[in-house]
């Protein structure tokens, strides 16, 4: 169905080229902004309006012909339609702006059916669902210097995140593993987003602060996925787990004359959550949750929290390059060992726009992301080892090595071959049968490609 869907957006937009009305015939379709072009003028006309629509097609297949639980091969899909309002031009509201935002999510996830690592494999890996994401209103002041956000918000729209990170596949390249693995429901981060308020204020064109609240848990509280708890991303859930709070301070250099565009930062960070959370290695007595003689109830610990900096900077450039040339990032971030799966998650990477002569837009990459399992964590999975009797891996890191190109086949149509390499999936944990008992999950080598399409 989302196949045929696909397909006949695509034929028409083609024929729409043949009748002389729209941008296509003037352009060609492969030299137009969005597949579907200015649908005769209609578009531009409502956007001059405040009105701005998008739609946007993530496709993509993925194999692991070796190592992880098993071997297989996926396709997921996601589509993503925005609506985006300017209330000034609407309303005659100065400096308004009201935004939403869906998902409908389609296929199956690889880590989650054959590589069982914690560093997802692909950005949109999902259960399938159609979902809610963003719903806000913002409000501009002091000439666009301050702006607030108020509404259902996701943690990895503005923080935490690299500029030159986001082409990569692999999800921990965008909104951490240490959020996904360490705050409840994995945060307001893909495919969530939850209740708050956003404060951000620009003294300066290069100086920026922002922060924000979030209800402390996008999902209701209870057993099993929490994807399944929150299905449609419309529980608006306020006062419920505790209350998550981020703060940023970035600085940005480098500014490229032509474009304007800041082509360096370096970012400081903190979270913390309100909410109380279980020791994952010592019950309430102090001993060992795999004892026998323990009662079975975690110690708690109250709040969580960590900071996190990155850096992105622009390494070189040819002459008169614009905004090509070799880039480079790195983000590190942090959390106590005793109540997090992560307590340090660690990435870098360098990108190169332009790297192949006569293929200006297109951007390749290399990164690596570790990911150390927190000392409670470790300290538990000994413990079992020693008091069953039964010899297990000993946790301690996830690490995935990633290679993607993208390559630009029009404006809006993106072709992205990628290799990732998987090492000690699951931080090293065991195998599930029919693996024989202690062997631990083997490395993994994930190949695929994704296509993503703008109507």
């Amino acid at each position: 169905m989302r196949i045929c869907f696909v397909l006949a957006v695509i034929l028409g937009a083609v024929a729409f080229g043949f009748t002389g009305e729209s941008a296509l015939a003037q352009q060609g379709i492969f030299e137009q902004q969005t597949l579907t072009g200015d649908w005769g003028g209609a578009r531009k006309q409502l956007q001059d309006a405040g009105v701005q629509l998008g739609l946007t097609d993530i496709a993509e297949t993925l194999a692991n012909p070796i190592g992880g639980i098993s071997q297989g091969q996926i396709y997921d899909g996601l589509i993503t339609a925005t609506l985006d309002l300017d209330l000034e031009k609407l309303a005659k509201w100065p400096g308004a702006a009201f935004h939403v935002d869906g998902y409908q999510i389609n296929g199956r996830g690889l880590s989650q059916n054959y590589v069982g690592n914690l560093l997802t494999v692909s950005s949109i890996e999902a259960l399938p669902a159609t979902r809610l994401h963003d719903l806000w209103l913002q409000q501009q002041f002091f000439d666009s210097k301050a702006s607030v956000r108020v509404g259902q918000i996701a943690l990895d729209d503005e923080f935490y995140l690299s500029q030159y990170s986001a082409i990569f596949i692999n999800t921990t390249f965008g909104c951490p593993e240490i959020f996904a693995a360490d705050l409840p429901s994995g945060g307001p981060c893909y495919p969530f987003a939850a209740p708050g308020v956003r404060l951000r204020v620009a003294p300066t064109a290069a100086l920026t602060f922002s922060t924000a609240v979030f209800n402390g848990n996008p999902a209701p509280p209870g057993p099993g996925n929490p994807q399944v708890r929150n299905s449609s991303g419309t529980n608006f859930l306020i006062g419920e787990g505790g209350t998550l709070v981020i703060s940023e301070l970035a600085y940005t250099f480098d500014q490229e004359p032509t474009t304007s565009t800041w082509m360096s930062d370096v970012r400081l960070g903190g979270w913390y959550h309100s909410a109380a959370f279980p020791d994952l290695q010592f019950d309430t007595m102090g001993v060992s949750l795999a004892a026998p003689s323990s009662n079975g109830i975690a110690a708690l610990h109250q709040g969580n929290f960590g900071p996190y900096l990155i850096l992105d900077k622009m390494l070189w450039q040819p002459p008169n390059a614009e905004t090509k040339g070799l880039a480079g990032f790195l983000r590190v971030g942090g959390a106590p060992g005793d109540r997090n799966l992560i307590n340090l998650g660690l990435d870098a990477g360098l990108t190169y726009k332009g790297l192949l002569p006569g293929r200006d837009l297109d951007v390749s990459g290399v990164a690596a992301s570790y990911a150390r399992i927190g000392g409670a964590a470790r300290g538990l999975a000994a413990d079992e080892s020693l008091f069953t009797g039964i010899e297990q891996p000993a946790l301690d890191y996830e690490a995935v090595l990633e290679a993607t190109y993208q390559l630009n086949i029009a404006p809006w149509w993106v072709l992205q071959p990628d290799l990732q390499v998987i090492l000690h999936p699951g931080g090293h944990r065991a195998a599930p049968p029919p693996a024989p008992p202690g062997q631990p999950i083997a490395n993994a080598l994930v190949v695929g490609v994704r296509s993503s399409i703008t109507f």
